[in-house]
């Protein structure tokens, strides 16, 4: 039993791995780019850096990976992929044959949430929410201390819910990529954000610049950030009236945004069916690790 855990993060543009020790510290990391649209190339980079951390630790390890998707209880192969050529593959079967041991896969947003309720701003909560609030909008759910598949493996998958209670001047809302209309991660999204903020000042700017713009009085993006804020607790809610989470804790690039902790709790109070809400909204205590650190909690213990 040698009680290290590798985690692999399988990313659009990079792969990162993580080798942790039995008490979650950090043992080494690596990252690479990823081979877009090549299959075989994508296995064949994960092997090698396995077997690079491997070799320089001296140890073998458990492997857990996370990818923007999930492998289908139906089919056994990669579904939901933003990264397409995953699609339809038997990606774990075939990490497993490169590396000679059993591999253990969730969708990347599962594991942000694994490792904020293992080591992170949820640890020592029975059940959390993660949300990834970036590019796309996910979420992951962790219940005393293991992330939920689901029967379906979508478990957590709030991006693709309408947006609750919307305003006549949010519909039908903006297309989504799922081919639906509405869609929370079409509102809560960076790129939602920022075409949201384009429509209703004719401004075209990143989320990051429009933040800064409300720090300095910019009334436009003041009221786009209000509107993202009240979208934010509309969605929310809709999630802690169905599972009641001591804890949600924000990741992506949204979670950046530091008033976000304050309004958004504010917020929710209206639309959750309670007298009170206990519910804690939280930054993530890793960032940008808790994707590849999640990814080797997969392994609850090692050997």
């Amino acid at each position: 039993m040698s009680g290290l855990r590798l985690g692999v993060d399988l990313g659009g543009t990079k792969i990162e791995i993580i080798a942790l020790d039995s008490d979650g510290s950090e043992l080494a990391r690596r990252r690479t780019a990823t081979p877009r649209a090549d299959y075989k190339a994508t296995l064949h980079t994960i092997a090698s850096l396995v077997h690079t951390v491997e070799a320089e630790l001296g140890r073998r390890g458990t492997v857990g990976v996370g990818i923007p998707g999930a492998i289908s209880p139906a089919t056994g192969l990669v579904k939901n992929a933003n990264s397409t050529w995953l699609i339809g593959k038997p990606l774990d079967q075939d990490l497993a044959a490169a590396l000679d041991r059993p591999v253990r896969l969730a969708n990347d947003a599962n594991c942000f949430a694994v490792s904020e309720a293992t080591d992170g701003a949820a640890r020592g909560a029975a059940v959390m929410f993660g949300v990834i609030a970036g590019t796309g909008t996910g979420g992951g759910i962790v219940v005393h201390g293991r992330h939920l598949h689901g029967a379906n493996a979508i478990s957590g998958e709030w991006g693709h819910n309408p947006l609750p209670w919307p305003r006549a001047e949010e519909l039908p809302g903006p297309t989504c990529y799922c081919g639906r209309r509405g869609c929370i991660e079409t509102w809560l999204s960076g790129p939602g954000f920022e075409r949201a903020f384009e429509a209703a000042s004719g401004r075209r700017l990143s989320a990051a610049a429009i933040v800064h713009a409300a720090t300095q009085g910019d009334k436009e993006a003041e009221a786009a950030l209000a509107c993202y804020e009240d979208r934010m607790a509309r969605a929310l809610a809709t999630v802690i009236n169905v599972l009641d989470p001591d804890v949600i804790v924000l990741g992506g690039g949204m979670s950046n945004i530091a008033r976000l902790y304050r309004n958004v709790p504010r917020l929710w109070a209206q639309y959750v069916f309670s007298d009170r809400v206990d519910t804690r909204l939280l930054p993530p205590v890793h960032g940008d690790a808790s994707g590849v650190r999640g990814a080797a909690w997969l392994w609850p213990s090692s050997g």
